[in-house]
């Protein structure tokens, strides 16, 4: 077989693991005992330990936003619809995948180190050795939290975000705060919201598995821990930018 087409059988391979590992997991999440406690811890990790990191980066990516938009729509003296763009922008695409990246780099990349950690150091084989099953006790827990606290943490963003963009359209540049929130208003949709909340549902669903699958597959020592962290983050971003894609897609071909 040709080095190419091992390599891609290999991909297809990890990538068909990995999908009966997610199968295995759901399987395991319906089952007791049920875990709340580690549950609310994860959330606590992953979710309350993001906020500060996604609010800095809702912030300044509303700034940026309403400095380019009022410059764009000046063209055309429309600057009262400098609100309502930045909050369609943040609502539908930009709050849901740069929480998701940011999530990816800081939690995802912690899931896998730890279970990769755990994993070459046989913590995961004494488990089982125990009768406790590693995927329910570490993995669901892991997954339940980012699919819950990604969608807050995008809710976050877009609050964050719009009050950074209100800040620079009325005080910096100039846009009266009546047009402002008034195009606003007019402009976004509560179904623009759930669209952004619902892409951030499945973006956590796609960080959690992708992470924990990462870490818990890890192999030989220190130096496959840190291939293994590497390869999470690379391939969740790549994930949700395709996610996100094949989303909007779906979404804007049922407009059509």
């Amino acid at each position: 077989m040709m080095p190419g087409m091992r390599r891609l059988a290999a991909i297809l391979e990890d990538f068909g693991r990995m999908i009966f590992f997610g199968f295995e997991a759901f399987a395991w999440a319906v089952r007791p005992p049920f875990r709340p406690e580690l549950v609310l811890a994860q959330m606590a990790f992953i979710g309350a330990g993001s906020v500060f990191i996604v609010g800095v980066t809702g912030i300044f990516t509303g700034m940026v936003l309403a400095l380019q938009m009022n410059y764009a729509l000046r063209q055309f003296a429309a600057e009262g619809y400098v609100g309502g763009s930045v909050a369609f922008s943040l609502a539908r695409e930009l709050a849901p995948v740069l929480t998701a990246l940011m999530v990816t780099g800081r939690a995802g990349s912690a899931i896998a180190t730890e279970l990769g950690t755990m994993r070459v150091t046989e913590q995961l084989d004494a488990m089982e050795s125990m009768a406790v099953s590693p995927i329910q006790y570490l993995v669901v827990p892991r997954i339940v939290a980012a699919v819950t606290m990604v969608p807050l943490l995008t809710m976050v963003f877009d609050t964050l975000g719009y009050l950074g963009a209100w800040v620079m359209g009325i005080f910096v540049a100039g846009i009266p705060e009546g047009p402002f929130l008034e195009h606003t208003r007019g402009f976004l949709d509560p179904g623009d919201l759930l669209h952004g909340l619902l892409k951030a549902l499945l973006f956590g669903g796609v960080i959690a598995l992708i992470s924990t699958w990462r870490g818990y597959a890890a192999s030989g020592g220190a130096r496959g821990v840190g291939e293994g962290t590497t390869r999470a983050v690379v391939t969740s971003s790549i994930a949700i930018l395709v996610t996100d894609y094949a989303v909007t897609l779906v979404a804007l071909g049922g407009r059509g």
